[in-house]
């Protein structure tokens, strides 16, 4: 029997959201600048689809992604991931990492302003790296 096939959840121009058949969200971010409005409405879809789902893993592929905006990495810090977590139960981010160097450092920073929350984070230079940890959650 076939695998079952993903489903696109959402989609705009700061990225893509995936459903993954074996119960997980995947975020991939597109290249270039991000208007705030969409890269907020990705990421509030993202919680949207965990809740809905009722799943705590997510993939997030940021290969092509530009650094986050200071606005942007306060904002996630400060409202979306709280929310992700104690709202729509967010506890495992599996982090295929940026090629460039200032989105790297900008997620480290992101992730180190977050500890707090109790949810874990794992950076990943290959996508299949990524997924195997998050299956074996």
């Amino acid at each position: 029997m076939p695998a079952a096939p993903r489903t696109l959840y959402f989609k705009n121009d700061a990225g893509s959201l995936w459903e993954e058949p074996p119960g997980y969200l995947r975020l991939d971010y597109t290249a270039g600048p991000r208007d705030e409005a969409q890269f907020r409405a990705l990421l509030t879809h993202a919680r949207q689809a965990l809740h809905r789902r009722g799943w705590s893993r997510m993939l997030v592929n940021q290969q092509e992604m530009s650094a986050f905006s200071p606005t942007e990495e306060r904002w996630i810090v400060h409202e979306w991931l709280p929310q992700a977590v104690k709202d729509n139960g967010y506890r495992y981010g599996a982090v295929v990492v940026a090629r460039n160097v200032f989105a790297r450092l900008a997620t480290a920073n992101l992730v180190l302003s977050s500890r707090q929350l109790g949810h874990v984070y794992r950076n990943f230079e290959r996508d299949a790296d990524a997924v195997q940890w998050l299956l074996s959650l």
